[in-house]
């Protein structure tokens, strides 16, 4: 009887912390409201890129026409992605985090830089508020599908040379 219970313990607990663990997964729930939502640094990974998500800064949201969310670390690899995977759903709604104002902003309200650090190196970061030489989305999702971002030794050349 107590090997019994000594070898079932562990197994118990180890499928316990499994299914909790998937339940507060954020990925999982249905968000019918298509709020951007909160997670846990180092829990996510992005669908695109497969990095953990560690932070807001830079990241972005995506919420299906059937309220499953997806969360990338990199605006381009929501772009990238959204292309790819979700082509068809017109009822997407996309989040990105911003760095002026350190808020969730719907990404087609969003200013866009061309030269930030992002995490894959694109260089778009998110912004609520405009500035100079600031890109609207339609534009940096354009130049991310052009591959026209801080990727192309090309491109990235041209911006850098027109920053000094």
């Amino acid at each position: 009887m107590k090997k019994t219970i000594l070898i079932l313990f562990p197994i118990i607990l180890l499928v316990g912390a499994f299914l909790f663990t998937r339940t507060q997964d954020p990925s999982n729930i249905v968000n019918t409201k298509k709020e951007p939502l909160e997670f846990k640094d180092n829990t996510l990974q992005c669908p695109q890129c497969n990095m953990f998500l560690v932070g807001k800064k830079y990241t972005a949201e995506t919420i299906t026409s059937e309220g499953k969310t997806h969360f990338f670390d990199d605006v381009g690899c929501m772009v990238l992605w959204a292309e790819e995977n979700l082509k068809g759903d017109k009822n997407l709604v996309s989040w990105v985090y911003t760095l002026d104002s350190h808020k969730w902003v719907k990404s087609n309200k969003a200013f866009y830089s061309i030269n930030d650090g992002t995490p894959m190196h694109y260089g778009f970061g998110a912004y609520e508020h405009s500035f100079e030489k600031a890109i609207k989305y339609d534009e940096m999702k354009l130049r991310m599908l052009r591959g026209e971002n801080m990727t192309n030794p090309k491109i990235r050349k041209k911006i850098l040379g027109e920053n000094n």
